[in-house]
């Protein structure tokens, strides 16, 4: 078990990068606040960033803002993708490690406590990896395909294929995320 720091319990932020979400975003929380209410033995926070959305995402953060105290939230002044959403919410959120999550219910907030089972074994990137590619279209299968073997053939840093963002990461993998500040972010080869 981890060190105890947040007033006697480890805090947990959930990071969640959000464009046009609005529609989601309501159970989105829902569904990962029933799971971590059966997580008792930590503390959480969730740090929503509004990555310059033209719905009403940003209304919807403000909302869940006022009924939960754990909900923070970043407001991006205009749409700058997904990669510089993450590090924004990475510099400001204060967990002891961090679960990078989409809002849309693609990651399954169910495995919430099965990342923190290993990060309590001691590996401090916990990513999850898509068993199959299922309702993708061919394209997309063979595009992905083609992208990590080329990606393989030109870097010396091994790439898992099929493991996306939705990852537990340690404070010492945030703060050396911290330190890198690339302007053309690829974050899955900066986790590897």
């Amino acid at each position: 078990m981890k060190e105890k720091t947040h007033l006697g319990k480890q805090l947990l932020s959930i990071l969640v990068p959000c464009y046009n979400e609005e529609a989601v975003l309501p159970a989105f929380y829902q569904r990962t606040s029933q799971v971590i209410a059966d997580i008792p033995r930590y503390d959480f926070q969730f740090i929503f960033v509004n990555d310059g959305s033209k719905d009403h995402t940003l209304d919807v953060m403000r909302e869940l803002r006022e009924k939960d105290s754990r909900v923070s939230y970043v407001n991006l002044s205009r749409n700058f993708g997904k990669e510089i959403a993450m590090i924004a919410g990475i510099d400001y959120l204060t967990g002891d490690a961090a679960i990078i999550m989409d809002a849309d219910l693609q990651d399954p907030p169910e495995l919430i406590p099965e990342m923190i089972y290993w990060w309590e074994k001691g590996y401090q990137d916990v990513s999850a990896k898509r068993r199959s590619r299922a309702g993708e279209s061919f394209f997309k299968k063979w595009s992905s395909h083609a992208f990590y073997t080329l990606l393989q053939k030109v870097s010396d840093v091994p790439m898992q294929r099929d493991v996306g963002d939705f990852r537990l990461l340690d404070r010492q993998c945030l703060n050396a995320l911290r330190l890198m500040r690339e302007s053309q972010r690829y974050t899955k080869g900066l986790f590897s």
